[in-house]
């Protein structure tokens, strides 16, 4: 089976996907976001869009290990979508994660383009955990 090229892809998916979400801003600006996977900002753009490139970056959350998954995906089972992604849970404190994704991502060749992105996806993401591990703030109530 013959696979389609990226660019390809992206000009029949840009303007009209499932994953597209057009917001209206002043006047006539309109700015278009994406709920795909492998979209690491979020952004309608080919440069980050998980269903035109072969190699994407994701980071989520973990369910309940209070972690964070980095997962990429594998260029050679692209027909394949259950098999295609490698995952790596990261659990150390965040000078480590970091560490381990820049070097996942730019270090290897992969995608050096999205070290920045993925650097603050992680940023935003192991900050909700501490917060979510620490819990919210009681007030001692006196009388």
């Amino acid at each position: 089976m013959a696979t389609v090229p990226g660019q390809l892809v992206w000009e029949i998916v840009k303007t009209n996907n499932c994953f597209l979400v057009k917001q209206f801003g002043r006047g006539n600006a309109k700015v278009q976001f994406s709920k795909e996977k492998n979209n690491l900002c979020n952004l309608n753009s080919y440069k980050h869009s998980g269903l035109a490139n072969k190699k994407t970056v994701t980071i989520q959350p973990a369910d309940k290990e209070q972690g964070v998954v980095l997962a990429t995906t594998k260029t050679k089972k692209q027909n394949k979508p259950k098999v295609s992604v490698n995952k790596s849970i990261l659990k150390k404190e965040f000078p480590r994660m970091s560490k381990a994704v820049a070097n996942q991502v730019v270090d290897n060749y992969y995608r050096p383009d999205l070290k920045k992105f993925a650097l603050a996806r992680l940023s935003v993401i192991s900050k909700s955990i501490r917060v979510a591990k620490s819990g919210a703030k009681q007030r001692n109530r006196q009388a």
